[in-house]
């Protein structure tokens, strides 16, 4: 995409620009409020099978520059952290990681966060 001067400044340098004085005026707060608002609309409009479409390509897109191995590696860490909740469970020890599971959590990293609790 060409940039586009205007007074001095690209559209995407006013952009972040103007962005940032919200951020600072509002607070993230009004950034969540109307995030959670364009979702419900954009679910109301497109309805379901837009967000399998969606969903589909970022998969692909993760799995192109990660590679199956990645998806392979979250899911097995992913299952450890299912085992040791139920083990948890069967013991009565809601609410406290099982010793050494911190580190398996913080290693349930995800291009987009983190993924587990």
């Amino acid at each position: 995409m060409a940039e586009q001067r205007k007074g001095g400044m690209t559209v995407q340098e006013a952009g972040r620009k103007g962005g940032e004085r919200v951020a600072h005026e509002r607070g993230r707060e009004f950034y969540e409020t109307i995030g959670k608002k364009g979702g419900q609309t954009v679910a109301r409009e497109r309805g379901h099978d837009f967000y399998e479409q969606i969903g589909k390509k970022g998969g692909e897109a993760v799995k192109a520059t990660r590679g199956s191995e990645f998806y392979s590696e979250i899911g097995h860490k992913g299952g450890q952290r299912v085992k040791e909740l139920i083990q948890q469970a069967k013991r009565g020890q809601r609410g406290a990681p099982a010793r050494g599971m911190e580190k398996v959590n913080a290693g349930l990293e995800h291009p987009t966060g983190i993924v587990g609790e």
